[in-house]
């Protein structure tokens, strides 16, 4: 059972890494988004690729509010709830799985 509970270690680690990286990319785009980025620029079309995904549906969400989008803080409120909660959970179930 060690070897389960390891990978769940793994795991609880590498999901917490992804949503820091995560949290940081999405700061980036939101510092980005002030200065009105050449769109064709490689580092601003990754950065739009990689986050559009997650902040277009809280857009239809939540619309702009005054012309500020606010939909990253909301990603970054939900990133830092599943770092609460997530990978607790998960390095919990892996202590309880030895």
């Amino acid at each position: 059972m060690f070897v389960i509970s390891n990978l769940l270690r793994a795991l609880a680690a590498v999901v917490d890494l992804v949503l820091r990286i995560y949290v940081w990319i999405i700061i980036i785009r939101a510092i980005i988004s002030w200065v009105n980025p050449d769109p064709y620029n490689p580092i601003v079309r990754f950065l739009y690729h990689i986050t559009e995904p997650v902040l277009r549906p809280i857009r239809r969400v939540i619309p702009p509010i005054g012309g500020i989008d606010i939909s990253p803080v909301v990603v970054l409120i939900i990133i830092y709830f599943l770092q609460l909660w997530l990978v607790p959970s998960l390095y919990q179930l892996a202590y309880s799985v030895r």
